[in-house]
């Protein structure tokens, strides 16, 4: 199960439970059409609810990363649980995706960046 929010121009995604092989299609299908929609220009995928991620979940946010990256967007990554993080480090996937420690920080991340624009 996994619920959307949108803000303007950010997409919010927060996958549940397991993310794995078995349940990737649902997230693979609504982070590639939310990337290549012109509505959205950002991106975050909040993890707080996330117990578990194998490799086809992972491989689904570095495709949906470089798939924005490729489109001029952004696509980050927040709340993950130290159980969940730990594929990030080995992976050293903690390098490439900006991942912020919680909504609150991807958010005060957004408004740094309107003032300095500002």
């Amino acid at each position: 199960m996994m619920s959307i929010a949108v803000h303007p121009q950010v997409a919010t995604f927060e996958p549940v439970g397991y993310v794995t092989a078995a349940n990737i299609t649902e997230l693979q299908t609504q982070l590639g059409e939310a990337v290549k929609s012109p509505e959205y220009s950002m991106f975050l995928v909040d993890m707080a609810k996330v117990e578990f991620l194998d490799s086809a979940g992972l491989m689904t946010l570095v495709s949906a990363y470089r798939l924005a990256q490729n489109l001029g967007k952004r696509l980050s990554i927040c709340s993950i649980a130290p159980s969940v993080r730990i594929i990030f480090e080995l992976t050293q996937l903690d390098r490439v995706l900006q991942i912020f420690e919680n909504r609150a920080a991807f958010e005060a991340s957004l408004r740094l960046e309107e003032q300095m624009i500002a």
